[in-house]
């Protein structure tokens, strides 16, 4: 199976919620339908904050990818951050997230972006496995720090 990423659309936001309320469900993300519909429409109208790729075919993606991007003076430049990353629990172990993880940055470098952030549960030793395959590191000076407004 391909990993094969897509730029979700407005047509695809019911394909979207669906994935995003699987994750949240699963990561016990409290969301409720009404802000994840509110969070999801302006990235898929084009706003230019972020973006939602889907991977796999396109009349039934198999999981989906949300990046946001900002300006970094330390990276001299737009960089990105991974807000969420998600493959269907029937799919996962056959190399779909690593797939994601290699193609996306290297898109979203020809396009000028600079880094590429993530953030992991410190206890989550699989998915930090995962993202240090591909070629993500730990900022060993730094932690998220993050304050609700």
């Amino acid at each position: 199976m391909s990993a094969a990423l897509h730029l979700a659309r407005p047509e695809d936001l019911e394909k979207v919620l669906a994935l995003v309320t699987a994750f949240h469900d699963e990561m016990g993300i409290a969301s409720s339908d009404d802000s994840r519909r509110a969070a999801i429409t302006p990235l898929l109208d084009g706003i230019p904050y972020g973006a939602v790729y889907l991977a796999g075919p396109t009349r039934a993606p198999i999981g989906y990818i949300v990046v946001t991007f900002s300006w970094s003076v330390e990276f001299g430049g737009m960089d990105g951050y991974i807000d969420e990353l998600y493959v269907r629990p029937p799919i996962r172990g056959r190399g779909i997230a690593t797939e994601v993880l290699i193609a996306l940055p290297k898109t979203l470098a020809e396009a000028g972006i600079k880094a590429l952030h993530l953030e992991v549960d410190r206890d989550d030793e699989g998915s930090q496995r995962l993202y240090a395959r591909t070629r993500f590191k730990p900022r060993e000076r730094y932690i998220l720090m993050t304050k609700e407004l």
